[in-house]
């Protein structure tokens, strides 16, 4: 990043949001329904929640939970929280209620901001006897106010009269570069997710660099699908979008043609997104009736991306600056890049070099480097490496060693150029459309079936989502598993990207002298079955 830039920049979130409404004030920040919220009208809502937040009781370091689809409310409460000194906790909207009770419950989240019907669910009605006695508030956007919810949208802004401008600006002031801004849960090998903290000074450098690459600049049309629970869809996202003064589009649901649709009446210019949704894009018959040519660039990744796919989307969707990542929550998001005058192939089978001021190695498993072109378990330093994993020390010095290195759990090969390519996963996750998913994880909730002994769950190739899982599962007392009413209690207990598509029912599992599954040989025994005629679940 040049220093102009980094001269420019705040390095707290609130600090860049003042930054850029001063410099860019009646810009467009966010377009929504034909609606338009300046830059200067952003960070005036941004600083009225804050005092929303502040009236309710939040204290600096205080985790506010965030549960809604991409929406300008997203990021005025998400802004809200930053300048009340909070620390965002955003919840995967796909997320069952006991999901998100244990998320806010381990977070101790004082506050809920949460959307009210989305997706055949009012929100709040999801934690029915469900709610930690820690959360004091649950706050719903809309005018839609029920039982389960203390106060909608409206209701709580006007909670900003009671703190007055002066005490909020006071406690933004004191916020500090390296303080955390937010603690975003990421599943992990022991089946529960896991507080990732980062601070703010390492997303504002992180993705001030990353919009250098990737042609995300003042005045982009961004339309953002990526969800702003995920880093790619809020740090990649709108906090990049801000800090560029581009313009951002919030796209609230996955649908290959309405987002043909507003790439044209929008004239989008950027958008990111995993391979499924340039797939989906490129699989529409009506492609050809859609002008895209305001669509200048895009950033793709977060699942096996064939050359092929990054030439269609260069020639068929007229897509100029064509680019790959590679990172995960526990480093920000982002920690390889590729550049878009790389060529197709590297694009597509690489993740790119370290971004500046990271350093990227492949070890062996007795921590040695290992040569270019061999693999290894991939290690990343810098800057912005999380904090750590909140109230777990012990899973924190089991994933960053004492020099300060983040164990990924990934393979990789680092070639000739320093060029990144992912080649395994030592801990066996998954991508299903975008989405990480951990066997052990979904292992765990699949053992509370009652037909469940054991259960091994893989991710399986698929040409549309790039990856599914299948369940082998060994059923108690010789029962004949009823798939279809598996597959309801899976869609019932956890998110839809989590419920496998395959369900194999099994006599036993391979396991090796330890009595552990042999995920390897599973994985033979699986490809086997599935290039058989078999009865898919979903």
């Amino acid at each position: 990043m040049s220093n102009n830039k980094q001269n420019q920049t705040a390095l707290t979130l609130p600090g860049m949001l003042a930054d850029v409404a001063r410099r860019f004030a009646s810009r467009a920040a966010v377009m929504e329904n034909g609606r338009t919220i300046t830059y200067q009208e952003l960070q005036a809502l941004s600083r009225q929640a804050a005092r929303a937040f502040m009236s309710l009781g939040v204290q600096s370091g205080d985790r506010v939970a965030l549960w809604a689809p991409n929406l300008s409310e997203w990021i005025i409460a998400a802004c809200g929280v930053h300048a009340a000194g909070g620390v965002l906790v955003p919840l995967n909207t796909r997320m069952k209620g006991a999901e998100a009770a244990d998320i806010l419950e381990r977070s101790r989240a004082k506050v809920l901001v949460s959307v009210g019907d989305f997706l055949n669910n009012y929100y709040p009605d999801l934690l029915a006897g469900l709610r930690p006695s820690s959360l004091q508030h649950v706050v719903v956007l809309g005018d839609k106010l029920l039982p389960s919810a203390d106060l909608n949208w409206l209701q709580f802004m006007a909670q900003a009269e009671s703190t007055g401008a002066e005490a909020q600006l006071q406690r933004e002031a004191q916020i500090g570069p390296d303080d955390t801004a937010d603690l975003m849960f990421t599943s992990g090998t022991t089946g529960r997710p896991k507080g990732v903290m980062a601070a703010h000074r390492p997303t504002i450098l992180a993705f001030q660099a990353w919009s250098d690459v990737v042609g995300l600049t003042e005045g982009s049309r961004y339309l953002i699908v990526n969800p702003f629970f995920h880093t790619f869809g809020y740090k990649a996202g709108w906090v990049a979008a801000l800090l560029q003064g581009a313009t951002v589009y919030p796209e609230q649901l996955f649908d290959g043609e309405a987002i043909l649709r507003r790439i044209e009446s929008d004239r989008i210019s950027f958008m990111p997104g995993p391979p499924t949704l340039f797939l989906s894009m490129l699989a529409n018959p009506k492609l050809k009736e859609f002008d895209l040519s305001s669509l200048k660039a895009s950033v793709t990744g977060a699942s096996t991306v064939p050359p092929i796919l990054i030439r269609r989307m260069r020639e068929e969707l007229g897509i100029g600056n064509v680019t790959t990542a590679y990172g995960l929550t526990e480093c920000g998001g982002c920690a390889t890049l590729c550049d878009p005058s790389d060529d197709v192939n590297t694009v597509a089978t690489t993740c790119g070099k370290a971004l500046p001021g990271t350093e990227v190695r492949c070890v062996d498993e007795q921590g040695n480097t290992v040569p270019v072109g061999q693999a290894g378990e991939v290690l990343l330093r810098g800057y912005h490496i999380m904090q750590g994993y909140f109230e777990d020390a012990k899973a924190t010095e089991e994933t960053i060693d004492a020099d300060g290195w983040l164990h990924t759990g990934d393979v990789g090969v680092l070639d000739e150029r320093g060029y990144l390519r992912i080649t395994d996963r030592l801990k066996d996750m998954f991508i299903v459309g975008g989405f990480n998913c951990y066997p052990a994880e979904i292992e765990r909730m699949l053992a509370d079936h009652p037909d469940v002994a054991q259960v091994a769950v893989l991710g399986v190739e698929d040409e549309r989502m790039g990856e599914v899982g299948c369940a082998c599962v060994v059923a108690r007392n010789g029962v004949t598993l009823d798939k279809d009413a598996f597959t309801s209690w899976c869609r019932a207990n956890m998110a839809n990207y989590k419920v496998p598509r395959f369900v194999l029912q099994m006599d036993s599992l391979p396991v090796n002298a330890s009595n552990k599954v042999q995920k390897r040989d599973l994985q033979l025994i699986v490809k086997s079955l599935l290039a058989q005629p078999v009865e898919q679940t979903a």
